[in-house]
Parts: C-alpha cells; structure tokens; sequence
C-alpha cells in the first residue's frame, strides 16, 4: 500500500492540521472522564454545588472544542481524500493511456474500470476515515488504558491483560479479510465484464432472442459476487459480538472489584465511574475498528489492484533517436524477414514476411480469414511490436523513433469502424485537433460524407451516440475514413474500412486518396479494389504466397484465380 499512499506527499500540510485537530478531539475526550470522577467526588457526594458548576462549565466548554476541532478534522480530511482520489485516478488513467496492446490483453476492459472507479473508492474511503477516526481509534485505546492505570493501576490491570488479546484477534480477522475482499474485487470485475458485454451488444442479443441466456449469465456472475462478499463481511461481521462480549465481561469484573475496594476504602465512586467511563471508549474504539476492519480489508485488496496497473511494464517504449520532420519524410515503408506472435502465444501469427510499399504506392492486402492481414498492419504504427525482423519507414527502423512522431505520420482505420459520443464534426476532428471547418469539410468531402452530413438535423453538429449508433455501418466506415484523411497521412492504413460501401463509393474514396500521394495499404476482399493498387499481397497462413500486379496473379498464383473467378461468379449471379 506504500506505493498508493505516495501519492499524500503533496497534502502534508492538510494532513497535518487533520492530525493535529484530530488529538484535540481525542484530548477532548479523554479528560471528560477525569473531570466527571472530580465532579462526583468532590461535588456531588460532598454536596457543593461550586464544584459541580465549575467543572461541569469546563467540560461543557471543552465539548465545545472538540466539537469545532471534529468538524475542521472533516474538512479537512474530505480535502485530502478527494484529492488523492483525483490523483491516484490521474495517474492510473494515464498509464493505462502508454499500455500497449500487450498490457492491455493481460487487464480486461471491465477490470481496468473497477480499479479506476471502485477500487479507488475503497482507498478515497480510507484515507478519509484514516485522517477522521482511524487513527483516533488506537490512540484512544493506547490513552484511556494510560488514564485508566493513572487513575486506579489494579483495576486498570483488567484492561492491560485484555488489550492485548483483542488486538491478536484483530490481526487475525485482517489477514482473512484482505484475502477475502481481494476475490470480491474479482467477483465485481466478472460482473462487470457481462455487462458491458451486454450493453455493447444489446442489438445483437434481440436479434437473437438471448435474453434469457444474457439473464442468466447475469444471474451466475451476480450470485458468486453476493455469495463472496457474504463471507467476507460475515467473517468481518464477527468481530462486533466478540469485541462487545469481551469488552462488557471486562466492565462487569472491573465492577465486581471495584465495589470490594470501595467498601474497603481503597477506592472512590468516581473513580469506578471513571474506569467504566474509559472501559466504554475502548469498547467503542474496539467497535469502530471492526468497521474499519472491513474498510481497510477491502482498501488493502484495492490498493494491491491499483499498484498492478501502476506498476505494469509497458513493452512499447519510445526510441531513443530523434522526432519525424513531416516534410522529410517520403512514406517507404519495408518489411524485411518479418515474424510475428502475440504475446503469451507460441504460435507465429507472421513468419518471414518481406515486401516493400514505395512512397506513393498503393499495396492491396488479400487474404482469407486469420492469414495475418490485420496482425501485419498493427506492426506499421508499432501497436506491436515484431518479434523477429525489421519495419523500416525510409530506411530507419521504425523502432528508433518517438511513438508520438511515427503515430501522428500515420493515418489508420480500424475494421471496425469505431466512433465515439459527440458531434460529427468532434469526430472527424479527432484526426486532427485543432483542425479548422474547411480542413473537416474537405475531409468528409473526400470520405463521400459530406453531403449525408449535411441531411442530419443538425449537420456538422449532429451528436453521435456511443459507437455511432445513429449511424449505418457505410456512415460510420466513411466518417472513420474521414477522421484518418484529414491528417493528411504519409502512410494510410485501411483495414478492410471500405467493406459496407458500394463499388462506386469505394472507388471516388480511392481516388480521392490518391489525390494525397501518400502511402497506401489496403486490407480488402474485394477483387475490384486490389486491381487498381499498384502492388498486391496474397497471404495465407501469416506467409505471403504471392506478389505482383493484377495480371501477373491471374496468370501465376492458383489461389488468387479461385478468388477472382469466385467473385466474377458471384457478379453474374447478383446481375442474373
């Protein structure tokens, strides 16, 4: 936890005048005992009335201290906790912003957002008791056994031989609960998995009547989540009864010997009154720690969560040469003896790929299904990293240089076309912040957007739903072209971006890339697409099998004849 608790260097000063106010609550508290065994023995059994005004008027006026002191301690504490809070989130958010795809793999989705929201809850929770009560807590325990041995040491005796056992049962009851609490924290991330899943797919799920197996998937996660955190608070639960089973067994022996001292004398009334009074705040103390118990469990597995995720390798790291210059750099992209598998995988997903896309090129990429196309173009803006080989952009190896440089050279458009809540006109920015509406509209003109755009209600400044649910699968594969054009790219990545568009769509959006002579690489099926690129890729099974133009395929590769002869079939069937 001492890594998560760094983060409270920048509020000494406020934790500070918590602590502070946080003693003079305690002081506070600690004296009225004292002041109340004055006030019985010298006052009430003596009948002066001076003495009870007295120091009744002192403690009423230190209650009021401690009052004031207790509500300053709040404030402050809620200061420190909501600003850890933010900080800790800060921090997670922007590691999670450097992970790589490797990192990411191993940190669902789901998990990610219980630790940036729950699991810092669990720590924002404790810091802010830890400056309000928790600390207080032992102090009190630690105080009224001192005032009490000052006040009778014999009695006192009961308390010091009882402390310490309650404090092993403590210890104990920690370590299962921080176990415990660790599995609840994983039981939530399940259930959040299946909700997003369902959220996200809830089309989907209609489609194909699922709901009674989304329900009952449901239902199974949010059982064994119930089911865990019953026994981790039942466990916690359990340290009530023993604490205040122990604590008034305590009070009725300091009872019973109290009243043979004072028959003998050896004792007052206000003092008895005084133990019981401090046998009372150690119990309370006692009771407050069994809630505390369950915070600290459960902060203790949080924090355990958090520091993963801070503490995570991120594979991918900047290079150590110098920042791209855009107008040097001509887009010649090489792969040279190229293999490549996924993390945690044994399995090549590439092997011994080598082929070059000149500055200006088109490169179409072919292929069924798990050949590697999508693996291969992951390698270019170095969402990967290879595993044996080269990708040189100009000759240098792209590792060499800044992510931010290479990244902001390239312009990519996932398969699935990914949009997110706003504005069009947001959206199409995020290629470009700061992009100016002429550069947009140019933008949406080339993607052969521009003119659905301007039929929406409120054209540019139409929202867009999460993942652009307002939208048809062409719309949001052409706002996604969009969004990587108005970079004005050196290399464009397309992966298959361009497979709900009709022939005559694709073909204005193609030219309309030429037109920004940058290099090209297209992941298609679509054999009308792959005879206008310059150079074609055939791959099969992470190897590329064939190489050329057009017509050289057709009268050299096998494969590629299947595929345009199926295609071509396919075409006179639609048009018979």
């Amino acid at each position: 936890m001492l890594k998560v608790f760094s983060f409270l260097k920048s509020y000494k000063k406020p934790i500070y005048i918590a602590l502070f106010l946080m003693l003079v609550e305690l002081f506070v508290e600690l004296w009225h005992p004292l002041l109340m065994a004055k006030i019985i023995d010298d006052g009430i059994l003596k009948n002066d009335l001076s003495v009870v005004l007295t120091w009744g008027g002192i403690m009423l006026g230190l209650s009021f201290v401690g009052f004031a002191a207790g509500i300053i301690n709040s404030f402050y504490a809620a200061h420190v906790s909501q600003g850890f809070g933010y900080d800790v989130r800060k921090s997670l958010f922007d590691k999670v912003q450097s992970f790589s795809f490797a990192n990411l793999n191993r940190f669902p989705t789901s998990s990610l957002i219980t630790r940036l929201t729950n699991d810092v809850t669990q720590l924002q929770g404790l810091v802010f008791m830890g400056l309000r009560i928790m600390a207080r807590a032992p102090l009190l325990v630690i105080g009224g056994v001192v005032m009490a041995l000052i006040v009778n040491w014999q009695l006192a005796l009961i308390l010091v031989v009882t402390m310490p056992l309650m404090f092993l049962f403590m210890v104990w009851l920690m370590g299962r609960g921080v176990t415990l609490f660790r599995i609840v924290q994983d039981k939530l991330d399940s259930v959040n998995s299946v909700m997003r899943e369902n959220l996200s797919g809830m089309r989907l799920i209609k489609a194909f009547l699922r709901k009674s197996h989304e329900q009952n998937r449901f239902a199974k996660s949010s059982t064994e989540l119930k089911d865990q955190t019953i026994k981790a608070l039942r466990l916690i639960e359990l340290t009530m009864p023993v604490l205040l089973l122990v604590m008034n067994i305590s009070i009725l022996v300091i009872l019973w010997f109290g009243s043979f001292q004072v028959t003998a004398n050896n004792a007052n009334i206000g003092e008895i009154v005084a133990l019981v009074n401090y046998a009372t705040r150690i119990m309370f103390a006692f009771s407050v720690f069994s809630f505390l118990l369950m915070n600290l469990a459960r902060a203790k597995a949080s924090s355990t969560r958090i520091v993963e995720v801070l503490e995570a390798d991120v594979d991918l790291v900047d290079g150590a040469g110098s920042s791209l210059q855009e107008e040097l750099i001509r887009g010649h992209v090489r792969f040279d003896d190229v293999s490549f598998q996924y993390p945690d995988t044994k399995e090549n997903v590439l092997m011994n790929i080598s082929f070059e896309a000149r500055s200006g090129e088109t490169v179409a990429l072919l292929g069924a299904t798990g050949s590697g196309k999508t693996s291969l173009f992951q390698l270019i803006p170095r969402l990967y990293d290879v595993s044996k080989g080269t990708v040189t952009l100009d000759g240098e190896d792209i590792r060499k240089f800044k992510l931010t440089s290479l990244r902001n050279n390239i312009g990519f458009v996932p398969q699935e076309a990914r949009l997110f809540t706003g504005t069009v006109r947001e959206n199409i920015c995020w290629g470009k912040e700061g992009a100016s509406m002429e550069e947009i509209i140019e933008a949406a003109k080339a993607a052969q957007i521009h003119e659905t755009i301007v039929k929406l209600p409120n054209q540019y400044e139409t929202i867009i739903g999460q993942k652009g649910v307002n939208l048809s699968g062409g719309q949001k594969q052409r706002v996604s072209i969009a969004r990587a054009l108005i970079r004005k790219p050196k290399i464009l990545l397309l992966d298959d971006s361009t497979s709900a568009l009709d022939l005559q769509t694709e073909q204005k959006i193609l030219e309309a890339i030429r037109d920004l002579s940058c290099t090209t690489l297209i992941i298609t099926q679509k054999i009308s697409t792959v005879m206008a690129a310059d150079k074609i890729l055939l791959l099969e099974d992470g190897r590329i099998v064939a190489e050329g133009e057009h017509d050289k395929l057709l009268q050299t590769s096998e494969l590629y004849q299947k595929i345009y002869d199926s295609q071509q079939l396919e075409e006179v069937a639609s048009h018979g």
